[in-house]
């Protein structure tokens, strides 16, 4: 099987970057991965953390496309419930019209933050509320039909008017449904959608989502067969002791978040080790090494194993990576080097 692979962002903030640097370092890892021959690259949405900077996916997608010649520039996700479908529509209709051919709009339902930043999202308007969430099959279908070029008709006190996302569309985005349960692997096989598992976050359940979208698939004008690929954390170094080093600030960063400890700017390698070496809590020491196993952290030959292995045993011929290797004290705020050498590491013989 022949393996592609894409990359997935959060905009990563360090405590020695400002949120200018870490775009810099976003945009230098773009460059990179368009370089290699990456297939996509694509930015989540993320709001109100210290370490990610990745709150507006279609700003930055402007950012990345225009720093970039030929790889696919992409949401992982937008999340629906925060926006009104016609605005996401409009954002990825210009962003089309600009990039043609090389955007993709990935679409999910969770809110991506905390419920206060939720509520602020919607201008105190309830957050994301239970009807946004219970009408996110109606909104994904909203967002479908105002990117078509000849809009979508909308009946408003006895007449008719025509909803375009844009004047004049020559293209619409690939649009993909994303999800961390078994909800969006059913609404993209019902809609013959394509769909991603979040594995990269969850690391269960990938299984059972994938055979439930391709055993439920409905083929849809846009899409005849099931289509899908993996996602995953990956830190990868010229030996395998510094990739498990360079993975120490990101994995006590989703340590905290998993025990509800308070955020902060993603460490140095140098601090995250102090605090390993000072001690983790027996059950905290346990929750590590649970995402140790899950994550793909190693040289080069075990990585790109690693990866050929999940890729087979999901049966999937796309594996989209987020680059999780942190940075030294003293490194140039405005690079992330051991994430760019995570991809290079990996685009060498992966088949990208």
């Amino acid at each position: 099987m022949s393996l592609a692979l894409s990359v997935l962002d959060l905009v990563p903030v360090r405590s020695d970057q400002s949120t200018g640097d870490a775009l810099a370092a976003t945009l230098d890892l773009a460059r990179a991965a368009d370089g290699l021959g990456y297939r996509r690259f694509w930015l989540a949405e993320h709001h109100n953390m210290p370490a990610v900077a990745a709150t507006n996916p279609p700003v930055v997608i402007g950012l990345v496309a225009s720093a970039t010649e030929r790889i696919r520039v992409g949401s992982g996700g937008v999340m629906l419930p925060n926006h009104a479908p016609l605005v996401v529509a409009e954002q990825f209709a210009l962003l089309e019209a600009a990039f043609p051919g090389r955007i993709d709009l990935g679409i999910g339902r969770a809110p991506g933050t905390d419920p206060v930043t939720s509520w602020a999202l919607r201008h105190g308007a309830g957050g994301v509320s239970d009807e946004a969430v219970t009408r996110f099959p109606e909104y994904v279908d909203n967002v479908l039909a105002m990117m078509e070029p000849a809009g979508v008709g909308l009946a408003l006190r006895g007449s008719q008017h025509v909803l375009r996302a844009t004047p004049a569309a020559q293209s619409v985005p690939q649009i993909w449904l994303l999800g961390s349960s078994d909800y969006s692997a059913r609404l993209a096989a019902a809609k013959g959608m394509p769909y991603v598992f979040a594995h990269h976050f969850s690391g269960s359940g990938t299984a059972e989502a994938l055979e439930l979208y391709r055993s439920s698939f409905q083929p849809s004008p846009e899409l005849a067969e099931p289509r899908t690929f993996l996602t995953v954390n990956a830190s990868v170094a010229d030996t395998a002791e510094d990739a498990q080093r360079l993975a120490l600030p990101q994995l006590l960063q989703m340590l905290a978040l998993r025990t509800g400890q308070p955020l902060v700017a993603q460490r140095t390698v140098e601090d995250a080790e102090t605090i390993v070496e000072a001690g983790l809590p027996e059950a905290h020491e346990g929750l590590v090494d649970a995402m140790r196993q899950r994550w793909v952290i190693g040289d080069a030959a075990g990585a790109r194993k690693e990866l050929a292995d999940l890729a087979a045993s999901y049966g999937v011929d796309e594996v989209m990576v987020n680059p999780v290797a942190g940075a030294h004290r003293g490194t140039d705020p405005r690079t992330s080097p051991a994430r760019v050498r995570t991809l290079e590491l990996l685009g060498a013989t992966a088949g990208v």
